[in-house]
């Protein structure tokens, strides 16, 4: 007699990670030991962080920091991945999403150093080039090199691409209905043993308490949240967000409250929401229209978060959206 969704056991794993959590939710049969599987995914994020935290002095993207000027330096294949990704991203956002923000995002204090004024002003008053014009990826040798002096940060992409490890992970181990994240980037393979859509919630943007504003049911697709309500700095009377503005070297000053971008993988997914926000809403909405990009933007008024544009075309292959308000 072939099993049903009762006889299968609810496993949620998780973990430490990046500063945040990672966490695993899936079915498997009774006999099923998630162990080995535990293990393998602990190895999966502690390779992405090893490779691409700015938080470790040895990692592969502060090796790369590091690198004088026109010096090839040879990369492990998951970080090409990354920063390929990330090129490609920014060089079609017109740098709305940069990985060469290293040195601003350092000298404001998000980083592992404490804001410094000094180094604010240098961020703030150098001539700025995009990574995609400084850095020279040779993808055959797996190797890179950098054309003018430049400090990496991947947090607008690290935890997305660590999403997709995971879901590579459970893949191997046979399962192919399960939702994984790292704090607020997830992907959904399958479905769940009901045969209904994973549903997770999309938080109001609200920094003192953790309350839903909308609801996505996801199968084989991706949710990434950028916002300004858990990461920030506090000038005089005015709440920066940690996201960096590209062009100033400097938190955005006038930024969505959140966004949240859908898409089939949430190394993109995590990039693109980090592209919204630099863009704003009314660029971020052309932008996501023109390549039929699913993206939600909130904002604040008296009411608190309130839903402002919802594109569904890809989305509603995958899955339904209902927003509060639209």
């Amino acid at each position: 007699m072939p099993k049903t969704f009762t006889d299968m056991v609810r496993h949620a794993l998780n973990g430490p990670t990046m500063g945040t959590r990672w966490s695993a939710l899936f079915h498997a049969p009774a006999d099923f030991d998630p162990e080995p599987l535990r293990d393998a995914m602990v190895a999966a994020v502690d390779q992405v962080d090893g490779q691409m935290s700015v938080w470790k002095p040895d990692s592969d993207i502060n090796r790369l920091s590091a690198t004088s000027p026109d010096t090839w330096i040879d990369l492990p294949p998951p970080l090409m991945e990354v920063l390929e990704v990330g090129l490609s991203i920014g060089r079609a956002m017109d740098g709305a999403f940069d990985i060469g923000m290293g040195d601003a995002v350092s000298a404001w204090g998000f980083g592992p150093a404490n804001a410094d004024p000094g180094r604010i002003r240098a961020a703030r008053e150098r001539r700025r080039l995009p990574a995609h014009e400084v850095l020279e990826l040779d993808g055959r040798r797996d190797r890179a090199r950098k054309h003018a002096p430049i400090q990496f940060d991947l947090n607008g992409i690290a935890k997305g691409y660590g999403v997709d490890r995971l879901t590579e992970t459970v893949r191997a181990f046979g399962i192919d209905d399960a939702l994984l994240a790292i704090d607020g980037e997830l992907r959904a393979i399958g479905k769940q043993p009901s045969g209904s859509p994973w549903v997770v919630a999309v938080e109001a943007p609200d920094p003192d308490r953790r309350t839903p504003h909308s609801i996505l049911e996801l199968a084989d697709m991706a949710a990434a949240t950028s916002g300004d309500y858990r990461h920030w700095v506090q000038v005089g009377d005015r709440r920066l967000s940690h996201t960096m503005d590209p062009q100033r070297g400097m938190p955005l000053t006038a930024s969505p409250a959140s966004v949240t971008v859908l898409a089939t993988d949430c190394m993109r997914a995590d990039a693109l929401a980090t592209a919204m926000m630099v863009l704003g809403e009314e660029r971020g909405l052309k932008a996501a229209e023109s390549i039929g990009l699913s993206v939600l933007y909130l904002k604040r008024d008296q009411q608190g978060g309130v839903g402002t544009g919802c594109f569904r075309k890809a989305y509603e292959q995958a899955g339904r959206m209902a927003v509060n308000g639209l």
